[in-house]
């Protein structure tokens, strides 16, 4: 029996590559010392697993941004509008690299990034690979051999990770119409062959394949694509040990396909799909390896090892000791990266967890339990494991009888609004009277160094409440007034006061807990520090009530209240797994709901409730989406429901595909509705206009996740492409996202040119009309 890991995290436990990032952007380090820095969390990574008895350590797991832009630069897939970027940064392909994931504006060239989505069902984004019609590949980057190479070097026993050819072409778009993306699987295959050859002459024996496509509903010809790819795969390479990575789901009707595949070990995902596991053990080929992800790769709760050890044994059974892996179910990327880092975190609570370090520890002790071990401190731990377990079954943290009374006492009107959207809107007209194409942001603005400094001397009682307050309410006032200079037509408050948009909510609700160093990374250098909901949800007290309140008494404009939606909240969210999801997002929207009353009779007449997680929540089996899109739209309108016809009730979503769910973003009855589209120039839009989206849209005109600035023509040029399938009247003009993570500088000529844009385009359809009518 052998132990595996699919991927740790790459951020370091002190989020030292953002850090090192960020530095590097801005011109304060050297290229030198953020690839030091890179081969530092490489090194300490590797050492640590080694550390843990893990007997084949992933390489390759390591980025500086994204794995699947490292793939697309590995593979040459670079869009041609880089090319004058690949010149002028011809020093380092990292810089071209950076160019792909956050755009250029440099000198003479202004480039935008390549799109960005979220990897399957997490809040991790990918860098989207660019397809076209006649693209050819080549071997560009040679980072996953150097990686091997390096580790080598350690005398590390390490396994290469690779994006599988088809995982990579299906997680890429067509940029052009006229082909299939598989179609290019042909061109693409060549390049990988290149890269396992030299990974075979350096001496590698096992390759990890992630193949993540295989847990999804598959097309014959993907299906057919896998046969053709892999068999020519074995052919070349007869020696060299494969290993197909699956998680996230279970293989279900695709397990036929992966059993006929030419690999030597099939990893499957036994926590999303633990009934999985008898169809793959009966069906598994003679002598292929099975390895087990049985260590929740998702999530942060201590393994039972109880019921780990019986699938365990039920595989050994089946199969021999020899021919079972144990791993987590998929790579510790989206866990943080080690508990002993936190110091204040309730010790009842704290025993309940594993961090990424922790769950190398539960991998190893799995093994060394399965084998039957007398060490007497394994034993220990075995023990310690199972009073863990017992003792959050128990726990009176967890079980409060007022919020399960509440959630049991919904009704039917509490998810619905008293009249319908025409109505509503004539009322909000009234009560709001905002122009054509009214302006807005949402939500956010630039938290300089100051504000978080502000916020770090505030935790570590160094600055007082009413001194941080006072700071607080300085810098909004700023804010307010430099919206209304400007011109935006509906302002914010500036949430100068939050840390993050779930992470300030979480830190404010019953039944929820927070860590100190417990980071994700959920782009690039973007890093959360997800809530732990550890028991029942409640609120408590206002939240977000009293910086609304101030901020509209600063100005006669509409100040909106910001929220976070229910589902955000919990896809964002470590969530517990002692009770269904849908229980727990109730609980939460109904705190919300709380919080929009409150927000309303505080004279807050706009009110925004973020729900950028409602697409990415889905499952990954289209079968199973209906029972999830009830009850996830049933949270939201809990949440929002509660409200009068003129207040408006706004909400955003970005980096999601809307076409195969607008009937369900329609039911959420939102009055106005923000979403990504910038990058995608406009195509996103496209969905709502073909279902005829009945009530008002703002597509956001600038990618926030970029520090390009576009300039005032781009955006008319994108809001002229808006009205041409939007009703001008429906038309909100907005960024793609909040401006927390962006520069004041930046910020102020993009918002400024977004004004001036929004002016523009009033006044061409206002001509327009006026042609018309004469």
């Amino acid at each position: 029996m052998q132990t595996h890991i699919l991927g740790y995290p790459r951020i370091g436990s002190n989020r030292e590559l953002k850090k090192a990032c960020e530095q590097y952007w801005s011109g304060k380090t050297s290229l030198q010392e953020l690839l030091e820095t890179g081969r530092n969390i490489c090194q300490q990574n590797w050492e640590t697993q080694q550390e843990a008895d893990i007997d084949l350590i992933p390489c390759n797991d390591f980025s500086y941004y994204d794995h699947v832009l490292d793939m697309t630069l590995t593979v040459g897939a670079i869009p041609k509008r880089y090319n004058e970027v690949a010149l002028k940064t011809s020093n380092s392909e990292l810089d071209l690299y950076f160019a792909m994931a956050r755009g250029y504006q440099k000198d003479d060239l202004d480039i935008t990034a390549m799109e960005m989505t979220k990897w399957f069902d997490t809040n991790y984004h990918y860098i989207v690979p660019e397809f076209y019609k006649d693209q050819e590949f080549k071997l560009f980057s040679n980072k996953i051999v150097n990686e091997f190479v390096g580790v080598k070097q350690t005398g590390i026993n390490a396994k290469p990770v690779i994006i599988g050819l088809v995982s990579y072409l299906l997680l890429g778009k067509e940029k052009e119409e006229g082909f299939d993306k598989l179609d290019l699987a042909s061109k693409l295959l060549p390049v990988y062959i290149e890269i396992l050859q030299e990974l075979q002459t350096q001496g590698a024996e096992w390759i990890q394949f992630d193949e993540p496509f295989l847990a999804l509903d598959l097309s014959e010809k993907a299906k057919e694509t896998y046969q053709v790819i892999y068999n020519e795969i074995r052919k070349k390479f007869p020696k060299l040990k494969f290993i197909v990575t699956t998680y996230f789901e279970g293989l279900k009707d695709n397990l036929s396909l992966a059993n006929i595949l030419p690999v030597d070990a099939l990893h499957i995902d036994l926590i999303r799909c633990e009934e999985q596991l008898d169809d793959v053990l009966n069906t598994l080929p003679e002598n292929r390896i099975l390895s087990l992800g049985i260590v929740d790769g998702r999530n942060i709760w201590k393994n039972d090892f109880e019921k780990s050890l019986r699938l365990i044994q039920k595989a050994i059974n089946k199969l021999g000791l020899e021919r079972v892996f144990i791993a987590p179910s998929c790579s510790l990327l989206h866990t943080p990266c080690d508990l002993e880092l936190e110091t204040t975190l309730d010790n009842q609570i704290k025993q309940w967890l594993a961090f990424a370090k922790q769950k190398l520890t539960e991998v190893s002790l799995l093994k060394k339990l399965s084998e039957k071990t007398t060490d007497k401190e394994v034993l220990t731990a075995f023990e310690e494991n199972k009073k863990a377990i017992a003792n959050r079954k128990t726990s009176t943290l967890i079980h409060h009888n007022d919020v399960k009374l509440r959630v049991d006492s919904i009704n039917e009107t509490d998810s619905r609004r008293k009249n319908s959207f025409s109505i509503r809107k004539e009322a909000q007209n009234k009560v709001l009277n905002l122009p054509l194409f009214p302006t807005t942001t949402i939500g956010s603005f630039p938290q300089t160094k100051e504000v978080r400094s502000w916020r770090a001397q505030f935790k570590k009682g160094i600055l007082g409440s009413e001194d941080y307050k006072y700071l607080l309410k300085e810098e909004t006032q700023k804010t307010i007034q430099w919206q209304e200079k400007i011109g935006l037509d509906v302002l914010v408050h500036g949430e100068y006061e939050r840390n993050d948009m779930v992470e300030y909510f979480g830190e404010q609700l019953a039944g929820v807990t927070f860590t100190k160093k417990g980071w994700v990374q959920s782009y690039g250098s973007r890093c959360v520090k997800p809530p732990i909901i550890y028991g029942d949800v409640y609120r408590p007290h206002p939240m977000t009530v009293f910086w609304s309140q101030y901020a509209q008494s600063l100005t006669d404009k509409w100040v909106k209240g910001m929220l976070t939606g229910p589902v955000t909240i919990l896809q964002w969210s470590f969530v517990r797994d002692d009770q269904p999801r849908n229980i727990t997002c109730q609980q939460i929207a109904l705190a919300i709901r709380d919080e929009v009353r409150d927000l309303e009779n505080a004279g807050i007449r706009i009110i925004q409730i973020d729900e950028p997680a409602i697409r990415e929540g889905l499952p990954l089996r289209k079968s199973e989406w209906d029972n999830y899109l009830k009850w996830a739209v049933e949270a939201f309108k809990i949440s929002s429901c509660g409200v009068n016809d003129a207040t408006q009730i706004h909400t955003h979503m970005c980096y999601s595909e809307f076409n195969d769910i607008i009937q369900n973003i329609a039911d959420m009855d939102a009055d106005v509705i923000t979403i990504e589209c910038s990058r995608s120039q406009m195509e996103l839009l496209n969905a709502f206009a073909d279902f005829k989206y009945p009530n008002e849209i703002g597509p956001g005109v600038y990618d926030i996740h970029s520090p390009r600035v576009p300039s005032k023509e781009e955006m008319v040029e994108l809001l002229l492409k808006a009205q041409k399938v939007i009703p001008a009247n429906q038309l909100w003009v907005n960024p793609d996202c909040g401006l927390k993570t962006r520069h004041w500088e930046e910020t102020e000529k993009a918002l400024i040119a977004m004004v001036s844009a929004a002016k523009e385009a009033s006044t061409k359809h206002v001509s327009k009309t006026l042609e018309t009518i004469n």
